[in-house]
């Protein structure tokens, strides 16, 4: 049952439940247009972006992806300059492009509650182990780089 604690679990039950609402409980309710099809596209087009290169951060240094594992590591660069979970930023972003895209208005309240759940289940608990193996470079690198943007 581990394997239902992944943050690509979280993402794929949310974005069923997003094509869910848009398919069968709709009311209606739609935003539509040009723009937000470009929008929407945008936001996977970055999701599946920031999700590339912090694959090929993790690959560089040879350090574990996986959420509930120590990494051997504290990455610093690429992507890691900008914010400390791109990962996770990807998620939130490709849900917000998937609502929009299947003109899930109701479904858009997903998206906080996906943030909120990413923080409690991955990224406090990833932060509380990476204070206790990396120490002060840790504490620096938090300093430095925001946890979302």
């Amino acid at each position: 049952m581990k394997w239902l604690d992944l943050p690509p679990v979280w993402l794929v039950g949310c974005a069923v439940l997003a094509w869910v609402q848009a398919k069968y409980l709709s009311f209606n309710l739609s935003l539509a247009h040009p723009v937000t099809f470009l929008l929407a596209g945008l936001l996977v087009g970055g999701g599946l972006v920031l999700t590339l290169l912090a694959a090929m951060e993790f690959r560089k240094h040879r350090t574990t992806i996986v959420p509930h594992q120590m990494p051997t590591n504290l990455i610093q660069s690429g992507i890691f300059g900008r914010t400390r979970n791109p990962i996770y930023l990807a998620d939130v972003l490709i849900l917000a492009g998937l609502c929009l895209w299947w003109d899930a208005v109701l479904a858009l309240v997903l998206v906080p509650i996906l943030v909120w759940v990413l923080e409690q289940r991955f990224i406090v608990p990833e932060e509380n182990r990476m204070r206790r193996e990396f120490r002060a470079d840790y504490a620096r690198y938090e300093q430095k780089v925001r946890r979302w943007l």
